[in-house]
């Protein structure tokens, strides 16, 4: 039996998918779950409409992101933290720091975007990766310094 999928089926295809299955596999399992049509005309086309619609989504977000980019390239952010009588700084800048300047500048961005591999524990200037969408990305200077 031909279906067309719905949804990803490991082992089987993705979303989109005009695949050969047996007749007790589809009528037991991929068609009551939700994850495969019977590949007549009419879903085939209702799956490609879905297609088409999240195609056109992505497209809107990756454009969302690339003004975003725009926005934030070249951006500096200023932290002060409190050092101690050696010169060592107490705690450490995260995230959540970041995201909290850039509000401050009117520029909104979810801390789980900003790509930091560990805090930023010492003074000085560092270069932060910030991805808005998976084929774009910003750079941000973030200055640490002392209190």
């Amino acid at each position: 039996m031909k279906v067309i999928l719905t949804k990803d089926v490991e082992g089987w295809g993705t979303l989109g998918d005009v695949i050969e299955v047996k007749d007790g596999f589809a009528r037991n399992y991929l068609i009551p779950k939700g994850f495969a049509y019977p590949a007549t005309q009419e879903y085939i086309r209702h799956v490609r409409d879905i297609l088409n619609q999240k195609a056109r989504k992505l497209q809107r977000e990756k454009e969302k992101a690339l003004e975003l980019a725009k926005k934030l390239d070249g951006v500096e952010v200023e932290i002060k933290r409190p050092i101690g009588v050696t010169g060592k700084m107490y705690g450490s800048v995260g995230t959540a720091d970041i995201a909290e300047k850039l509000a401050e500048k009117g520029i909104e961005i979810d801390k789980k975007k900003i790509m930091l591999r560990s805090p930023l524990r010492n003074l000085g200037s560092y270069n932060v990766q910030i991805k808005l969408h998976p084929e774009v990305s910003a750079t941000i200077k973030v200055h640490v310094q002392p209190e």
